[in-house]
C-alpha cells in the first residue's frame, strides 16, 4: 500500500475530497430519521405499557424486550436478508432507518415509562376529579412535565442512535464508517480519512447535545 505521504495519494484523495462529506450527510439523514421514528415508537410503547388494557401492556412488553434483547446487528441482518423472503424488499437505508428506530425505540420506551411513572400519582387523581378525561389529563398533565424529566438522558439516547449508524456500513449504506472504509482501502490514507470521521461525528453529538441543552435551559 502507499504510503499517506505519497504526492499520488494525496491527489487522489483530494479529487475524491466531496466524497465523505458527501457520506456525513447521509449520515446527518440517516441520525435524523431514525431517530424521529425511534422517538415515536418510545412514546407509543411507553404508553402502551401503562395502559390499563393488559393485552396491550404485554404486547407493548413482548415488543419492547425482543428490541432491547436482539442485538441491533442481527435486526439490521433480518430486515434487509430476510424480510425479502417473505416479499418485503426494502433498500439499505429504509432497513437501516427501521432496524435502528426498532432497536432504539425499545430502549427509548423504558425513558418514557419511568417519566411517566416519576410524576404524582395525585396530580392524575386532581385533574379527574376536576372532569379532564383520561386523554386530556395525559396530554395535558403529565406529558408536559414527563417531557421535561426525558430530557436529561435524552441527549444521550439520541447520541447512541447518532454512534450506531456506524453498524449500518454492514449492509453497505454510504454512510460515513463504510465511506471511510472504503477510502482507506483505496488510497491508504488512515489519519486523513479516519481524523475527518472523528471529527465529523464529534461535531454532529455536540450539535445534538447543544440542542438538548437549549431545551433544558429554555
Amino acid at each position: 500500500r502507499t504510503s499517506f505521504t505519497s504526492p499520488y495519494n494525496v491527489s487522489l484523495l483530494w479529487d475524491a475530497r466531496w466524497t465523505p462529506v458527501q457520506a456525513t450527510l447521509t449520515t446527518a439523514k440517516l441520525f435524523v430519521l431514525a431517530a424521529l421514528l425511534a422517538l415515536v415508537l418510545s412514546l407509543l410503547l411507553g404508553l402502551a405499557r401503562l395502559s390499563s388494557h393488559k393485552w396491550l401492556s404485554w404486547a407493548a412488553l413482548l415488543v419492547g424486550e425482543a428490541g432491547r434483547g436482539v442485538s441491533l446487528v442481527v435486526q439490521l441482518f433480518w430486515i434487509f436478508f430476510v424480510l425479502p423472503l417473505f416479499g418485503v424488499t426494502l433498500s439499505a437505508t429504509s432497513a437501516a432507518v427501521l432496524a435502528l428506530g426498532v432497536c432504539f425505540g425499545a430502549y427509548g420506551s423504558e425513558i418514557v415509562r419511568a417519566s411517566l411513572l416519576a410524576i404524582p400519582r395525585g396530580q392524575r387523581e386532581a385533574a379527574e376529579a376536576l372532569g379532564l378525561s383520561r386523554l386530556r389529563v395525559l396530554a395535558l398533565v403529565e406529558l408536559p412535565q414527563a417531557f421535561v424529566i426525558m430530557l436529561p438522558p435524552l441527549g444521550n439516547f439520541l447520541v447512541l442512535i447518532l454512534k450506531s449508524t456506524s453498524v449500518t456500513a454492514l449492509i453497505t449504506v454510504p454512510e460515513l464508517a463504510f465511506t471511510a472504509s472504503a477510502l482507506n482501502s483505496n488510497y491508504g490514507a488512515n489519519i486523513a480519512v479516519f481524523g475527518y470521521v472523528l471529527f465529523a461525528y464529534y461535531v454532529i453529538a455536540r450539535f445534538v447535545l447543544w440542542g438538548r441543552h437549549r431545551l433544558v435551559v429554555g
